[in-house]
């Protein structure tokens, strides 16, 4: 294994080059969540042209591809989202967004050319490979709706575990971020509008203020975790839109709340639920008003399985890559869908930027996409070894 291990490493250093290139040519074309058609095309391209099997799924955009060993053993999967943001790239970078209002401003540009830079190395290795990797490049993961459908499509058939990864900017470039349990947080979302009785701004008396009724539910919201949660828990609610009136002189018959709740602990997370409803209702009854909530529920938490996360630890190690404790955040991610049903770990991968998620001059590091590919190859080949046994 350790021979292998170091052919992983210098196969993955070869591909250095066609690496950067695949992922500045996937960066100027970004798609945005659902409408990955181009992406789609091109990652069939590149992955049938190195002799790997595309299968014949009904995904609309997104595809799943194999990597078959010679030996018969478990089937072990690799995850990469593909889907671009509404964001104006500001870069300036000679390979920048071709699309007006469309950016890869969260990396998964590199997520797709690090687990492509994986699935050209395991190819090589197949001859060796004791069972199959699956490699997911899922759409969708920025709205939250990438995930289920691939589930639905069958992605997870046999599958025994997986594993996936997201760039870090604040982790230095080439190190991996890698924690047991909770790193990324349930996403909830919600939406409240309250009603009242609108009138003129010149006789409040003669109306029920739903901007006042709104704004003192958007403070007593901060009470449902400063007062209501342990402080040994993790919880953040936010509103993020207050959407009311039109005019300077006309008190509007309603106002609409728009946030989100995040939490790590199940239970936290359905007794903020619980807490945002009655917070709601109840502030909103005291102005007079009448408040309807609503939440729409999201990705459960990333949790990685201690197992998984000791394994990728050790083929961090084998190929010489620094570890450190991954950071959790309070972020969402639809990884956490295929943990649900199968073990897996979802890890950071350094880059060491100053811009972080989401911004328009968002930029990552090219020198570190042979680092992940070896990084994953090293995790599956190590993974199908254990997991067969």
């Amino acid at each position: 294994m350790a021979d292998l291990s170091s052919r992983i490493q210098a196969a993955a250093q070869d591909l250095a080059p066609r690496l950067a290139s695949m992922r500045h040519e996937l960066h100027r074309h970004p798609e945005l969540s659902g409408c990955e058609f181009w992406t789609t095309s091109r990652l069939r391209e590149w992955l049938t042209e190195t002799g790997i099997d595309v299968l014949p799924l009904p995904l609309k955009t997104g595809l799943v591809a194999e990597v078959r060993g010679a030996k018969p053993g478990p089937v072990v999967a690799l995850r990469a989202d593909i889907d671009a943001l509404p964001v104006q790239e500001e870069t300036g970078l000679p390979y920048a967004s071709e699309i007006p209002g469309q950016m890869h401003a969260c990396g998964h540009d590199m997520h797709m050319a690090v687990m492509l830079g994986a699935a050209f190395v395991l190819k090589q290795m197949a001859p060796e490979l004791p069972g199959t990797v699956r490699l997911l490049f899922q759409p969708a993961e920025e709205i939250s709706e990438g995930a289920l459908p691939m589930i639905r499509a069958g992605v997870l058939e046999g599958v025994r575990a997986v594993f996936g990864c997201h760039n870090k900017p604040d982790v230095a470039a080439g190190q991996a971020g890698i924690k047991a349990g909770p790193l990324m947080a349930a996403v909830d979302t919600l939406k409240i509008e309250v009603t009242g009785k609108g009138g003129h701004g010149a006789i409040p008396e003669s109306t029920v203020d739903p901007i006042v009724a709104a704004s003192a539910i958007v403070m007593a919201l901060q009470t449902a975790v400063s007062r209501n949660t342990s402080p040994l828990e993790a919880a953040v609610i936010s509103i993020c839109s207050f959407q009311a009136g039109t005019a300077s002189n006309v008190i509007p018959p309603s106002a609409t709340l728009l946030g989100t709740m995040r939490s790590f602990n199940p239970a936290v997370r359905v007794r903020l639920q619980e807490l945002v409803q009655r917070i709601t209702r109840d502030v909103a009854t005291a102005y007079g008003a009448r408040a309807e909530m609503t939440v729409t529920a999201g990705p459960p938490a990333v949790t990685n399985d201690p197992a998984m996360a000791d394994l990728m630890r050790a083929a961090a190690a084998t190929q010489g890559i620094p570890v450190v404790e991954a950071v959790p955040t309070m972020g969402g991610e639809d990884f956490a869908e295929y943990q649900a049903r199968v073990p897996g770990c979802f890890a950071w991968l350094g880059t060491g930027r100053p811009e972080n998620w989401h911004h328009p001059r968002f930029t990552v590091d090219d020198n570190v996409l042979p680092v992940g590919a070896a990084f994953f190859a090293q995790v599956a080949v190590d993974a199908l070894v254990k997991l067969g046994q």
